[in-house]
């Protein structure tokens, strides 16, 4: 177990001075319930100090948002309890299924307006004509402690993002200069898949893994927010290193195999792997090497063989392997020095799409039904026994299934959540009733809270028990209710603590009934998503732009990796190579974008390759169509035959990755012809 640092320490008193100062306000101004505001606080805080801003006009959006519904809601509804709990399960369901397809901040808004309106609306059953200030307070309780977290994020000892990023970053490159080095000594002495599958998911896990970072650093208010606009193209030069090198080492290996390496490729791969390890920016260096990449691709005059079609889409590779660590050191340089990039990038591609992100609709739809059903539940068992505070259990339920709906399997968590509300209750049992009598004043209050809170601060600056720290402090304030004056009443507290707890608990059994998945289920299902991709861009359907999709689907990867690191060595194995898959995408769009400009039978062939790629793609097979490795070699054959240019040759290019990347272990194209000793050595 670590123990805290000086930031930790710091982060938990900054945070207590937080949920003091709102408590003090919303006692000042007299509020109904202000140890809603002092809750709040610890719902919004984060470590990072842009992560707090970057939640906090979210929050407040969405409280008023949801307080605006249950102010609709209850009035018009609180005759027919039935269509009060199916209307409020349905805003419920309905505002976190667009959440879900969110992976940002602004995921925020709709999430606090469905569980908000949850807050509202359900205690306010018994009073409904009251409503309107009821909703009004709420909303200001709540507002209150983002307000005041903000402020604490911001002026007391900030902590920025961009150090952190840095670091990483500099991890990551480590991590990715020691895979590029075994990835192109894998091609002389190919190496078992499930080692190098694993390293190079882990690579885009933790690009991935960079998406929050990156968030919180733009929402910084320290100055290091200047340089958020370098952080975009960098997580996608990241994702975009796996595909390019893993096509370098595929083209290496082919190449091997086939005994065509020249010597001079040789060396320079030797001198490239050196590069990429030296930490010095050097562009004359890169600026040589790039020269060096032109002195030995090949020119694809009529009837190229398949050597040289191998030679021709190595150089292309390599060179965006120099563009991308150029344009990665740059960019550090920047994320280090709190500057925004000005001069433009070398791997120009990856500015285009920098912004895409998966969305998955199905899951979303799946996880808002899982719960609208278990809301419902709650509020059947709320509504048939007429349980006095019963509402808690309905309201809770709402706020853990919401919190935790991006979990393949959520019931864990919630009923983690329900464990640290065990936990409040028995800290607000001693304080309520043993502790709070003999505090007298604000001052004694605050000086009694202390303790608890600060160690649920503390707990919050670690993963593994920030969950148990947040849901203590929350729900340990909202059971204190702590108000302008003391009333330690044992009845309503014990039926509040039941009701929220067993809330807590249908909402897990609900979701393990009907939500829950495994992270190998996820990982398939993200994998046939790709698959599809992939055949709609084959179709002519989807993203115009080759990175785009390359974008879409590595995003999808960083995704499913994490999932197949839980899964066993034997499992993650079987889904096969991610990555060329990626590859193939890019391919497939460049194809389908240079065939325009082909006439004749190297047009007609190309679309012949892409209507039956389409085909095996939506079939969802691996086993190799041999009408389609037919229809490549023809289209090969077609398109070197056509005129020269730039279509033609991109087009060759494409078709070659198409057929590396579909049929790696297919025989040759075209059979080359042998090379003496005078050509192996040029």
């Amino acid at each position: 177990m670590t123990l805290p640092g000086w930031r930790d320490w710091a982060f938990a008193l900054k945070t207590y001075a937080a949920a003091m100062l709102a408590l003090y306000l919303a006692l000042w101004i007299d509020l109904p319930r202000p140890y809603w505001a002092l809750g709040t606080v610890y719902i919004t805080s984060q470590v990072l100090s842009g992560a707090t801003r970057a939640k906090a006009a979210y929050r407040v959006c969405g409280t008023v948002l949801g307080a605006a519904v249950s102010v609709v809601l209850v009035p018009n509804l609180v005759n027919a309890p039935l269509l009060l709990s199916l209307a409020v399960a349905l805003w419920v369901a309905l505002c976190l299924y667009v959440s879900l397809l969110d992976r940002t901040p602004a995921s925020y808004l709709p999430m606090l307006a469905g569980y908000t309106a949850a807050l509202i609306g359900f205690p306010a059953v018994d009073d409904p004509g009251a409503i309107f200030d009821t909703a009004v307070a709420r909303a200001e309780e709540i507002s209150l402690g983002i307000v005041c977290a903000s402020l604490a994020a911001t002026l007391i000892l900030p902590q920025s993002a961009a150090p952190l990023i840095v670091g990483r970053l500099n991890d990551w490159s480590a991590e990715a200069r020691a895979w590029i080095r075994s990835a192109l000594a894998a091609a002389r002495a190919p190496e078992a898949v499930g080692p190098s599958q694993g390293r190079r998911l882990r690579l885009a896990s933790d690009a991935i893994g960079l998406d929050a970072l990156g968030l919180a650093l733009r929402n910084e208010a320290t100055g290091a927010e200047r340089a958020a606009e370098a952080f975009a193209p960098l997580r996608q030069h990241m994702l975009m290193v796996l595909p390019i090198v893993a096509a370098v080492a595929d083209r290496v290996a082919a190449l091997e195999q086939a005994g065509a390496v020249p010597a001079r490729v040789r060396a320079f791969l030797s001198d490239l792997i050196a590069w990429l390890a030296d930490e010095v920016d050097d562009p004359d260096r890169a600026a040589r090497l790039r020269d060096r990449i032109d002195g030995f691709e090949p020119a694809l005059g009529r009837a190229p063989d398949w050597n040289t079609l191998l030679l021709a889409s190595l150089a292309a590779r390599l060179r965006d392997v120099i563009d991308l660590r150029q344009d990665l050191r740059a960019l550090r340089g920047h994320l280090a020095a709190g500057t925004a990039p000005r001069a433009p990038l070398a791997f120009a591609y990856t500015a285009r799409v920098r912004s895409i992100r998966h969305r998955d609709h199905g899951l979303a739809a799946f996880s808002a039904f899982g719960v609208f059903a278990g809301l419902l539940a709650c509020c059947a068992i709320w509504i048939a026994t007429g349980w006095p505070d019963g509402s808690a259990a309905p309201m809770m339920g709402a706020v853990a299934c919401c919190l935790f709906a991006a979990q393949d399997d959520p019931a864990p968590q919630i009923l983690s959540f329900a464990n640290s509300a065990i936990v409040g209750a028995l800290g607000a049992g001693l304080y309520l009733f043993a502790v709070l009598p003999l505090a007298t004043s604000f001052e004694m209050l605050a000086l009694a809270l202390a303790p608890a809170l600060i160690l649920c601060g503390l707990m919050i600056t670690q993963p593994r028990t920030a969950p148990m720290g947040m849901g203590a402090a929350l729900n340990g304030a909202t059971l204190l209710a702590l108000q302008n004056g003391y009333s330690g009443d044992f009845a309503p507290f014990a039926n509040g603590v039941i009701a929220s707890v067993v809330g807590m608990w249908i909402a897990a059994a609900v979701t393990r009934v009907i939500r829950s998945v495994g992270a190998g289920w996820s990982a398939r299902r993200l994998i046939g998503i790709n698959r599809r991709s992939l055949a709609a861009a084959a179709a002519g359907r989807g993203t115009g732009h080759g990175l785009e999709l390359a974008a879409l689907m590595l995003d999808r990867v960083g995704l499913i990796a994490p999932r197949l690191a839980s899964l066993p060595a034997d499992t993650s194995a079987s889904v096969g190579d991610l990555l060329a898959d990626v590859r193939v995408g890019i391919n497939l769009v460049e194809v389908r974008r240079v065939r325009r400009r082909l006439t004749g039978p190297a047009r007609s062939t190309v679309d012949r390759v892409l209507a039956l790629a389409a085909r095996q793609l939506r079939g969802r097979t691996d086993r190799p169509d041999a009408a389609l490795l037919a229809a490549l070699d023809e289209a090969l054959d077609a398109v070197a035959g056509a005129a020269p240019s730039p279509e033609r040759r991109a087009a060759l290019i494409g078709l070659t990755g198409l057929r590396r990347g579909l049929f790696a272990d297919a025989p040759a194209y075209r059979a080359a012809p042998a090379l003496d000793h005078r050509e192996m050595a040029a």
